[in-house]
């Protein structure tokens, strides 16, 4: 069985070529061993949990049509920034967008992880490019140029979080960019394509880009 999907179709699409699902987990939900998912170019906003896995003679394939045309996020845009004061804006979201998994109250942690700043696992990306984390408003008001880093201009690009009653906070400075004319986006899933039981295996992701997951 081949499965179509479009992220310009209807909702209540099918899965056919005619008719395709607008999403991939449609799709996921419905796919046996044997199966193949053919993805049209497009952004797909979407956490994709196999329901099933392959067998070693039959994979299940997910494969986007057209090399990289196919885009999984784990981000959304935000829209709805406040100018504060000079390049820095800020923009209130609330917790109910993240379900169970806050990228922006989840710090890094580990036995592998040295820093002993509370480095969020979300993000904060204009057009594509990740923004830096600091550490408080000051810093975002009067960013400084970290030396080390592979690009030192961008680096005072930077934004900060904060919460108040039940609404993550960011602050960024965007040097200059409107980030209501441009596209700013965040961490809104913990994973992209992933799936949520062990043993499914004999699974194929094939020709996606697939991108902006909050750090795990």
């Amino acid at each position: 069985m081949i499965y179509y999907v479009s992220a310009d179709a209807r909702r209540n699409g099918i899965g056919t070529k005619d008719s395709p699902f607008m999403t991939i987990q449609e799709a996921a939900n419905l796919a046996m061993p044997g199966d193949e998912v053919l993805v049209s170019p497009g952004i797909y906003r979407e956490y994709v949990n196999p329901l099933r896995g392959g067998t070693e003679e039959a994979r299940i394939t997910y494969r986007s049509i057209v090399p990289r045309g196919a885009i999984i996020t784990g981000a959304e845009p935000v829209k709805n920034w406040k100018h504060l004061e000079g390049n820095v804006y800020m923009a209130r979201i609330s917790n109910g967008v993240f379900g169970n998994y806050n990228p922006y109250t989840t710090v890094i942690h580990g036995d592998w992880y040295n820093s002993k700043k509370p480095v969020h696992t979300g993000e904060v990306y204009l057009n594509g490019k990740s923004l830096y984390e600091v550490f408080s408003l000051d810093e975002v008001k009067h960013p400084t140029v970290y030396t080390a880093s592979w690009d030192p201009e961008w680096t005072v690009n930077v934004w900060y979080t904060e919460q108040d009653n039940g609404f993550t906070v960011i602050y960024a400075n965007f040097q200059g960019k409107d980030p209501t004319k441009e596209c700013v986006e965040i961490n809104v899933r913990r994973n992209c394509f992933y799936p949520a039981e062990e043993g499914k295996g004999y699974i194929t992701l094939s020709g996606f880009s697939v991108k902006q997951a909050a750090t795990t």
